[in-house]
């Protein structure tokens, strides 16, 4: 992205803002310009700077701006202060790879560090992504050994590719001290960030998608009365298994949605491809079916590699999705996770939805939600029976459900590339520069506000916290344990970090629309396809190499 393209976005974001929060606000605003000349001196005097922070801009007073992110940056530049010196990394440039997905990502990088560049001295240049492109440009990096970064955005299940190859830097011990490494979720500790030992990733977000659905609609009397008009067995109530939210979906179909009164509508399936990232929405419906608890192995056959994405649970994922096509949206064929998530979901269509943990920060702080007031969530639906795949068989749920969440990409990190190890101080840069963008308290804001991030720290569960920036209390309680359930859940599904992971999603994105599309006949011959695609990417990396790996992922 050009920097005039940017900067033109900035000053139109600010533009809207203007008009949600009145003049004299934004006057007030354009004051306190970080980087024209710091906050005034009665903001850095106060000892609480989480407390600060978490009133920019407050919840419920429109989406954040950049200037809002500069603001925030610079009052968490005192880690950094105590470990650099001014002007330090004069003349040192740095370029940096991530996203723009969502106009977030890079978009607030760029605010969180311009203070971090004003003291440090540095300058650094971006290269943006869109989420569809990220994975080719990653994987073309890496395949060719052209790395024209120093600092990446990047996933968990990348580390295989890169670390392993020996394209990262490793985490210096100062910076393991600045960033409180230990206040991260259990799941998102080593191995998860490491490689052979050595720590390579400053953690940002951690995920997992988390089951979101619209409150109002469950608590409607006329919706109420029509289910058991219509004979449905039980009470109208928030479904907890994927059965369940078939039959809530397919009965919605020909309803009023409550909130506007046009056309109800149940789950939100993504059936178009987003760069291999929409493959984790099928895992959503496949989890519960092909997770047995005990077991961690749901991709692959841990013995042989033989993809288990053919498997009956699998079909069974493909078939239901399938299934609901023609009870969605009109057009639901065209439409990625960003249309689900953002463009209907939040934006009033619909009454169910699986996503990353961003549904329920942008709920109340995206100028563009009308859901803030009915939004609600909970772990990943379940299902009664799941397929026991080293007996060949389905069997009951001992718990009577199983739920096994999907702890979807591990989060992203940021990671610092091998390169920089020739210059002393260009690789004390690059780390500062990370260590800024993964501290505690940058993580608190961006856990709240809409940042493409969700919690990830042990520190981010104060309910207090979240309260006095706005949230109401029942609200974010539900948020959390829908999170911390999830990363905490003892039958979670934890992907693999082996090379060519994005490969095999890209692969059966490919697939699934042929299957959706009615190319294939069938959900078995679409799966079939895919598990077909999967053994020729194994074959091509080394069957036995990736093996090896993957029983190491799993813990065995």
């Amino acid at each position: 992205m050009k920097l005039e393209v940017y900067d033109a976005l900035m000053r139109r974001q600010a533009s809207r803002r203007d008009v949600l929060r009145g003049t004299a606000s934004a006057a007030a605003l354009m004051g306190v310009s970080s980087v024209m000349g710091g906050l005034p001196a009665p903001a850095f005097a106060a000892d609480d700077v989480r407390a600060q922070i978490l009133k920019i801009p407050g919840v419920g007073k429109g989406a954040p701006t950049d200037a809002d992110w500069q603001k925030v940056g610079e009052l968490c530049l005192g880690p950094t202060k105590a470990n650099v010196k001014q002007g330090e990394f004069a003349g040192v440039e740095l370029t940096f790879m991530g996203l723009n997905n969502q106009n977030l990502h890079n978009f607030l990088f760029r605010g969180f560090l311009k203070p971090w560049e004003a003291y440090t001295g540095a300058k650094i240049n971006w290269i943006d992504l869109a989420q569809a492109d990220y994975n080719a440009r990653l994987q073309q990096s890496i395949a060719t050994g052209t790395v024209d970064f120093d600092i990446l955005e990047m996933g968990a299940p990348f580390e295989g590719d890169t670390a392993g190859k020996g394209l990262l830097s490793e985490m210096p011990d100062w910076v393991k001290k600045q960033i409180d490494i230990d206040d991260y979720v259990d799941y998102l500790k080593p191995p998860v960030g490491t490689w052979d030992g050595k720590t390579y990733r400053v953690t940002i977000d951690g995920d997992c998608h988390n089951f979101n659905y619209r409150a109002d609609y469950f608590k409607d009397e006329t919706l109420a009365k029509a289910w058991k008009d219509e004979g449905h067995s039980g009470e109208w109530s928030v479904p907890k298994t994927w059965a369940q939210v078939q039959e809530v979906s397919k009965f919605l179909k020909g309803k009023k949605d409550p909130l506007s009164a046009g056309p109800a509508y149940g789950y939100l399936d993504p059936y178009k491809g987003w760069g291999g990232f929409g493959f984790y929405f099928l895992e959503d419906r496949a989890t519960a079916y092909v997770k047995m608890p005990g077991d961690p192995a749901w991709l692959f056959d841990p013995e042989n590699m033989k993809p288990l994405v053919n498997s009956p649970g699998w079909v069974r994922a493909i078939q239901e999705a399938m299934d609901l096509l023609s009870y969605e949206p009109t057009d639901q064929i065209n439409a990625d996770p960003g249309t689900t998530g953002f463009q209907q979901f939040l934006a009033g269509t619909g009454s169910m939805v699986t996503w990353w943990g961003d549904i329920g920060q942008q709920a109340n702080t995206s100028d563009t939600s009308v859901v803030g007031e009915v939004a609600a969530f909970d772990i990943l639906p379940g299902s009664e029976d799941v397929y026991d795949r080293k007996a060949g068989k389905w069997v009951k749920a001992k718990d009577g459900v199983n739920y096994a969440p999907n702890c979807a990409y591990l989060g992203w990190g940021i990671y610092v590339m091998a390169r920089v190890e020739s210059d002393k101080l260009k690789h004390r840069a690059a780390w500062s520069a990370a260590a800024h963008l993964g501290g505690k308290d940058l993580a608190i804001w961006t856990a709240m506000y809409p940042s493409g991030f969700q919690v990830h720290r042990n520190s981010q569960s104060k309910i207090e916290e979240w309260v006095a920036a706005g949230y109401k209390g029942d609200y974010i309680s539900n948020y959390l344990k829908s999170q911390f359930g999830s990363y905490n859940h003892p039958n979670r599904a934890v992907e693999p970090r082996i090379p060519g992971i994005f490969q095999y999603y890209s692969v059966a994105e490919d697939e699934l629309a042929k299957g959706y599309g009615g190319k294939y006949k069938s959900a078995q011959e679409t799966a079939d396809a895919i598990a077909a695609a999967w053994e020729k990417i194994t074959d091509q990396i080394g069957r036995d190499k990736q093996l090896k790996l993957y029983r190491a992922s799993l813990g065995l």
